[in-house]
């Protein structure tokens, strides 16, 4: 079984790598790639679950053009989103935020998979603990009377 130092090794590589990965670049994206990345995150109006980066609707084309303009005008990523959220309601945001209810459909999945690994690792550690149990004489007459034979035979 892995000792427990190996255990927080990895545990501190993932760490580390969420960390990592989560910190934004150092140098701002340009106008066409933060235009990408929000048209990106919003759901087109008219199409059945497409971006508005994806859907080539004319009503998709407007909203990127209108997504660009607030870019060149100054606007942060938050205000857009913002802006389009109180035109359209929450429905248009393709990733719910991380209140509120919305922040269950992120909690949840995680929790989830915490649990299921913890039950996984118990029930391993119990049965590499206890190892297989064999079967007593009296179960194994049990079975043979019910079966009408001997087993194994």
């Amino acid at each position: 079984m892995a000792k427990p130092a190996s255990w927080i090794a990895v545990i501190a590589v993932v760490v580390l790598a969420l960390v990592l990965g989560s910190q934004s670049p150092s140098e701002p994206p340009s106008p066409d790639a933060r235009t990408a990345r929000l048209a990106a995150d919003l759901r087109c109006p008219v199409c059945q679950g497409l971006s508005v980066k994806d859907s080539d609707s004319p009503t998709a084309r407007d909203l990127r053009n209108d997504i660009r303009r607030r870019v060149e005008e100054g606007e942060s990523d938050a205000m857009i989103r913002q802006a389009y959220v109180e035109r359209f309601g929450e429905w248009i945001l393709l990733r719910p935020g991380a209140y509120g209810l919305g922040a269950l459909v992120w909690a949840l999945p995680a929790a989830a998979a915490v649990l299921a690994t913890s039950g996984l690792a118990l029930a391993f550690w119990g049965w590499r603990r206890h190892g297989l149990e064999t079967a007593s004489a009296e179960d194994r007459q049990l079975v043979e009377g019910q079966l009408g034979h001997p087993l194994g035979g």
